[in-house]
């Protein structure tokens, strides 16, 4: 590992990775990482998948096999991610096993064409679970309000879930409620809580891109000087909510029964205004007991010029909701803004499955026959 990569990992931070294609299982690339970056986990989503697929030549003797059992094209999708995160797992088990399964975790999604159907979430991630068959494998769950029920059951079901696309703190409470319910369930049904986990993926830049934009609108220095500042105090803030929450009487009674604190991950790391510090979304949201995934572009920034300082949420959790309230007070709507952005990431997780779906269709027809 890199001397920054450890001084994240030695201030509490997780390092994921924020991709998986069968071109980095296969070649040592994943391997790799673990060894020379301190990388611990991994997270997929459709985008990462669909992108996955469309390059990837290391995929088409396998889809030319399913399509010759007669497989249709979800079904060639389904089987394809499935086999690439059960190898995934299988490479991180020593990491899952060496940290009681904190760490060593591999995450895919259910259907984002589900994320306003509770049952339908539900049953879809039992499926992946038993499909992927893995103990170190994460369902992700989108936070919609739709999702909350689903992760309490899916949860309470005895499975390990990474709560996706929470922006505003409000809906991170509703969150680490629905998984609090959800243990209280596991714990009702006789599962053991210490093989439950959890992780609640915050999401960061996006919240800049969103913000930044109104607020170049608006064009006042004010304005103009709280750019690209609330991302990081969203998820300070967010943070202290994590701490609060996990300080309550009801947290602490299931810790006490052997329920493991669902930790914060940040997501949305990779920096999407190029004026601005490759590594901000790493450096400034290094914290004890959180997850930080990133692209690769990021993580290899932050190995060759990374600066970790150490815990810089803890110390400044207080004043970053004056950084909100200086928002707030331009004329940009925190609601509207989390709410637009929840709508607008589900979109895109649709887009890009839509696009998986024609990419695979196109590569069944290449192989002769109909999808």
């Amino acid at each position: 590992m890199t001397e920054s990569t450890k001084a994240l990992s030695d201030v509490g931070v997780s390092i994921w990775l924020d991709d998986l294609s069968r071109e980095r299982i296969e070649t040592g690339n994943l391997q790799e990482l673990i060894e020379t970056r301190d990388v611990v986990g991994v997270t997929t989503n459709p985008s990462i998948f669909a992108a996955a697929l469309a390059n990837g030549e290391r995929y088409a003797a396998r889809l030319a096999e399913l399509k010759g059992e007669g497989a249709d094209v979800h079904e060639v999708i389904r089987a394809l991610t499935t086999e690439d995160v059960a190898a995934a797992c299988d490479i991180f088990q020593p990491i899952y096993a060496a940290t009681s399964g904190i760490d060593g975790r591999v995450s895919i999604e259910v259907s984002p064409n589900l994320a306003f159907d509770t049952e339908g979430t539900v049953a879809e991630a039992k499926e992946l679970h038993e499909r992927v068959a893995k103990e170190n494998v994460l369902i992700k769950i989108p936070a919609t309000k739709q999702g909350l029920e689903a992760i309490a059951a899916t949860i309470g079901a005895g499975i390990s879930v990474n709560v996706t696309l929470i922006f505003s703190l409000d809906r991170y409470r509703d969150v680490i409620n629905a998984y609090l319910t959800g243990l209280e369930r596991a714990q009702q049904a006789g599962h053991d809580l210490s093989t439950i986990h959890s992780v609640a993926s915050f999401f960061v830049s996006r919240v800049d891109t969103e913000i930044d934009k109104r607020l170049d609108a608006i064009g006042t220095e004010e304005a103009t000087a709280l750019k690209s500042k609330a991302g990081v105090a969203n998820a300070r803030l967010a943070y202290g909510v994590w701490q609060e929450a996990f300080s309550s009487e009801r947290a602490q009674t299931l810790l006490a029964a052997g329920a493991n604190a669902q930790r914060a991950l940040w997501a949305s790391t990779g920096v999407k205004d190029p004026s601005l510090p490759d590594t901000l979304y790493v450096t400034e949201l290094a914290a004890p007991e959180t997850v930080n995934t990133m692209p690769e572009k990021t993580l290899e920034a932050l190995a060759d010029h990374g600066v970790v300082t150490g815990d810089e949420i803890t110390a400044n959790v207080e004043s970053a909701q004056g950084v909100l309230d200086a928002v707030e007070a331009q004329g940009v709507s925190y609601v509207e803004v989390t709410e637009l952005l929840e709508r607008e990431g589900v979109d895109k997780f649709i887009a890009s499955w839509d696009e998986l779906v024609e990419t695979v269709r196109g590569q069944l027809a290449q192989a002769g026959g109909a999808a």
